[in-house]
């Protein structure tokens, strides 16, 4: 009988742990989605100009993704920080304001020489071994894109304290909202409609910078406008310098974009290898990259779930909790990311062709969106095993040696392997993105395997 209610009280431990994941994940995976979205919108409008200004637009967005993403791990570092903090106590006012405001230190010291490599990033560009004409073109779209940074950051460091809360679903209304608009206002600017110039790929730039400012400002607004939330005073002296919790946030912080960026970099790189095999494999790579990005919001949310359900339940002290957090949101991962795989292997050119017109002139982009988006099914599993491990281990803010596994899974076994495919093997394309799809694989193992290993290493101890 004893037995008996023992299962039957772990059956609902495990019960509620699923409920209280998805209830938290639900919101961040469709914000994380929406969001990916307003990128997407502009990656089918410039596929309407053509494969150029599709791939000039690309290798410079590809350029920033690994910056962004370094700059949003330490926006990141304030999720499981805050997280552990209201584990500990529920009112923890004060605590959550100083992680919050040295957030904003961080991103605010950061930006400014970030802008300034925007600014000429045709030159890397060029560097890079471009085509001129491609470098020119991005160099353009980017000197108006690069504004939007700065109000997508700080709306990222605003979510990661409303997820802490457990409290993310305003995000998600507004990641919704910002789709049409960025729609909206990214077609009248670069087609010339509604009255406004005809402003091409400049007018994709300034179209997300209208976006982002809009989004983080209704967000703002709600967070000093609600009561639970406006008594933490976030923006309450924000002047003041806190070297203690801006050192914190920079050590957790920093492994987290760092593992972000490395990951990110990857891909951007072979973004640049495809622009020296063409402007169709750049244009392919973007429309199959872009598929792969979409799905890989999902388990990106439950990672981020799963970050904060182990630090709350780190702050508790609970093994068992956090065992059942780990679990629940890597399991959801896997089962939604087989799924995909089998969708992209089943229909890929239909998926394809939502990015670029079905036409005798795009026929080669296409034929290589179409091979490399049945490689990108094969890695799904481990891309979303990796993201999520990275989650697990965040929320009991291990962050160094994940950032180790990245180092090595990316830029030693993916890049090392793609790059051989592509040009020594002559496997092009196809060869790099196999490559990246073993350097995932190498990560997910690496990432499981540490989190089995958490009670021997100590992760489960905080402090």
């Amino acid at each position: 009988m004893d037995a008996n209610r023992i299962s039957t009280d772990g059956r609902s431990a495990w019960r509620s742990e699923l409920a209280a994941t998805m209830a938290l994940a639900w919101p961040l995976v469709l914000a994380n989605f929406t969001q990916q979205a307003i990128t997407a919108t502009d990656v089918l409008l410039m596929g309407r100009l053509g494969p150029q200004p599709l791939a000039a637009t690309t290798l410079a967005l590809n350029f920033t993704y690994t910056f962004n993403m370094f700059l949003l791990g330490l926006a990141t570092a304030a999720s499981p920080i805050m997280a552990s903090a209201l584990g500990q106590r529920f009112n923890a006012v004060r605590d959550v304001r100083r992680t919050f405001r040295a957030g904003l230190w961080l991103l605010g010291a950061a930006l400014p020489a970030y802008w300034l490599l925007l600014w000429h990033i045709g030159s890397p560009m060029r560097a890079f071994g471009q085509d001129p004409a491609l470098a020119a073109i991005g160099q353009t779209f980017m000197r108006a894109y690069m504004w939007c940074t700065a109000p997508w950051l700080l709306f990222q460091l605003l979510r990661n304290y409303l997820a802490a809360m457990e409290r993310p679903r305003i995000v998600l209304w507004l990641s919704i909202a910002g789709i049409p608009a960025n729609a909206l206002v990214s077609w009248a600017l670069i087609f010339g409609k509604l009255g406004l110039p005809r402003l091409g790929v400049v007018g994709a730039g300034i179209g997300s910078t209208i976006t982002w400012l809009l989004m983080c400002g209704a967000l703002i607004a709600y967070i000093l406008g609600h009561r639970q939330f406006r008594r933490f005073h976030l923006f309450g002296r924000f002047w003041r310098f806190d070297r203690e919790r801006v050192v914190t946030m920079l050590r957790l912080g920093a492994p987290i974009g760092a593992g972000w960026g490395l990951e990110m970099g990857v891909f951007a790189l072979a973004a640049y290898f495809m622009g020296w095999l063409g402007t169709e494999a750049v244009a392919a790579h973007a429309i199959a990259l872009q598929l792969a990005a979409l799905t890989f919001m999902v388990p990106l949310g439950l990672g981020q779930a799963a970050t904060v359900r182990i630090g709350r339940a780190l702050g508790r002290r609970d093994k068992a909790g956090i065992t059942r957090a780990g679990w629940t949101a890597w399991i959801a991962g896997i089962a939604f990311m087989a799924v995909m795989a089998l969708t992209m292997w089943s229909i890929p050119r239909p998926l394809v062709t939502l990015f670029l017109a079905d036409t005798s002139a795009n026929a080669a982009t296409i034929a290589l969106a179409v091979t490399f988006l049945k490689v990108a099914a094969a890695f799904q599993l481990v891309d979303g095993a990796q993201v999520i491990g990275a989650g697990m281990l965040r929320g009991l803010h291990d962050t160094r040696w994940p950032l180790l596994f990245a180092l090595l899974g990316y830029w030693g076994v993916g890049l090392g392997i793609g790059s051989w495919l592509a040009f020594s093997a002559d496997w092009r394309g196809v060869g790099i993105w196999t490559g990246l799809a073993v350097g995932l694989a190498v990560v997910a193992v690496l990432m499981l395997w540490r989190w089995l290993r958490r009670e021997k290493l100590g992760l489960t101890r905080l402090g």
